[in-house]
C-alpha cells in the first residue's frame, strides 16, 4: 500500500508514530509522513533540523514532507497557534507538495490537537484514500482538564468540531476502552470505533543497563524515576509536596524530561530547598532511558484529576512495564486499574499526596526481589496485551480493510 501518515509531531521527536512508520516500511509498505518542524517539547525549532533541514527528509525508509508551523514556544498563546498553525500549513501546502502522489490509505496519529485531522480531511477529498485516526488524547475535555479553556462556548465549538474530524473518517480508533463510549458519542455508525493500545517505546529488559552518569549513584536511597513531560497534566505540585514532607528520609526523585513546566518546577524544586532529593537533570534521548531506568527502584507516572485522564493510559506506562521495575501511579482510572491488576507496582488516587507518601514507603520497605518479581509481572502483562507487532498487526489488517472497502 501507499500509506500517508498525518502527525504534527514526528522525528525527530519521540512520538510511537515513528516506530509505526518505520514498522510499516520494514511490512513492505510505501510511506509518506506529512509533518511539521520539529519544536516538542522545548518550544523551538530543533537547531539540527534548522541548519540542516534536508538531514530529516527520510525516516527509516519513509519520506517526510514537512510543512512550516509556529514553534510551541512557553506560553498558551504561542501553543494554540502552534496547533493552528499547522492545522492551515498542512491544510494548504500540505496538499501542494504531496501533488501527483496517490494513497491508499491516510493514517492519522492524533495526541493533541485533534485539528491534526483536518489535514488529513483535505488529503481524503482530494485522493479518496480512506482515513484511519487514533485518539490518544480527548478534546476538549483535555483543554478543560489542564486548564487552557475555560469558555463553555469554545469548549462546545471544540466538540462540534472533533465531530465533524471524526464523522469524516472511516475508523477512529481510540488507545484505550475507556474512550470508546466518548467516540461513539461523536459518530453515526459505531462500527467504524476501535480499540488500539499504545505499545512501549522501548524493548523488554531482562539485563540490567549502565546507570546513566549524570546521575551519582547512590545505593542507600530509595530512587524514584520519573520520565517524559513535565506540564501541567502530571500534577507536579502534589509529587513536591510529597518530596517535601519525605524530605528527611532516604528517598530521592529523579526528574527526566523536559516541557511547558520544567522551569517553574525547578524554580520550586529552589524554593523548597530540595535540591538533594529532587534532581532534573534534563531532557534526554530515546535511547538514553534504559540508563535512566537503572537508576529507578521505582518508576513514577501521574495524571491530573480529570474525567479525560481517568480514560486515559498514559504512554509511560508501557515503557515503564517493559522495564521490569515497579509503577509508583498517582492516577485514576484506566492507567491505575491496569497496575493494580497487572501487580506490577502501586496506584494510588490522582493528587492523593499521602497515598503517594505511604506508597513510596511501602515500595521502600520491600526486598529487592519482592520489587523484581512485580517488574517481571509487569513485563509479562505487556506481553499479553501491549504485544508491539500485535497492535502493529491491527494497524495493517484495519488499513488494508478499508482499502478494500474503497
Amino acid at each position: 500500500m501507499n500509506i500517508l501518515i498525518v502527525s504534527q509531531y514526528f522525528w525527530p521527536e519521540n512520538f510511537r508514530i515513528n516506530d509505526l512508520s518505520a514498522d510499516l516500511v520494514r511490512r513492505g509498505h510505501s510511506v509518506t509522513v506529512l509533518t511539521g518542524r520539529p519544536n516538542y517539547p522545548d518550544g523551538a525549532i530543533f537547531p539540527d533540523f534548522a541548519s540542516n533541514p534536508s538531514a530529516y527528509a527520510s525516516y527509516d525508509g519513509a519520506d517526510v514532507v514537512r510543512v512550516p508551523l509556529v514553534p510551541r514556544g512557553k506560553g498558551g498563546l504561542t501553543l494554540m497557534l502552534n496547533y493552528l498553525s499547522f492545522a492551515v500549513t498542512a491544510s494548504t501546502l500540505g496538499p501542494w507538495r504531496l501533488r501527483g502522489r496517490k494513497f491508499d490509505a491516510i493514517f492519522v496519529f492524533q495526541g493533541s490537537p485533534v485539528t491534526v485531522g483536518l489535514p488529513a480531511i483535505v488529503m481524503k477529498w482530494l485522493t479518496k484514500a480512506p482515513i484511519t485516526l487514533w485518539v490518544l488524547d480527548l478534546w476538549p475535555q483535555s483543554l478543560e482538564a489542564v486548564g487552557a479553556v475555560r469558555s463553555p462556548m469554545i469548549l462546545r465549538l471544540v466538540d462540534r468540531m472533533v465531530t465533524f474530524i471524526y464523522r469524516n473518517c472511516d475508523m477512529v480508533l481510540g488507545q484505550s476502552r475507556a474512550f470508546l463510549t466518548e467516540l461513539n458519542r461523536h459518530v453515526v455508525d459505531t462500527t467504524k470505533v476501535g480499540y488500539l493500545p499504545s505499545w512501549s517505546d522501548s524493548p523488554v529488559t531482562h539485563t540490567q543497563s549502565t546507570p546513566a552518569p549524570e546521575i551519582e549513584q547512590r545505593r542507600d536511597l530509595f530512587n524514584i524515576v520519573f520520565t517524559g513531560n513535565i506540564g501541567e497534566a502530571q500534577n507536579f505540585p502534589a509529587i513536591l509536596d510529597a518530596a517535601s514532607k519525605l524530605r528527611d528520609e532516604p528517598i530521592r526523585w529523579i526528574i527526566v524530561g523536559d516541557g511547558r513546566q520544567h522551569d517553574w518546577l525547578a524554580q520550586e524544586v529552589e524554593i523548597r530547598g530540595l535540591q538533594q532529593q529532587v534532581l532534573m537533570p534534563g531532557r534526554f534521548a530515546l535511547e538514553r532511558m534504559q540508563s535512566f531506568y537503572a537508576h529507578a527502584d521505582a518508576l513514577l507516572v501521574s495524571l491530573k484529576t480529570s474525567p479525560a485522564f481517568a480514560m486515559t493510559i498514559p504512554g509511560k506506562v508501557q515503557s515503564y512495564l517493559a522495564a521490569g521495575k515497579p509503577v509508583l501511579a498517582m492516577l485514576d482510572g484506566e492507567g491505575a486499574a491496569l497496575i493494580e491488576r497487572s501487580r506490577a507496582g502501586i496506584a494510588v488516587p490522582s493528587g492523593d499526596v499521602e497515598g503517594l507518601i505511604d506508597a513510596a514507603r511501602r515500595l521502600q520497605g520491600l526486598s529487592a526481589p519482592e520489587r523484581a518479581a512485580m517488574g517481571r509481572l509487569g513485563q509479562e502483562i505487556l506481553s499479553r496485551e501491549f504485544d508491539r507487532t500485535s497492535i502493529i498487526d491491527i494497524v495493517e489488517n484495519t488499513l488494508l480493510s478499508l482499502r478494500k472497502r474503497r
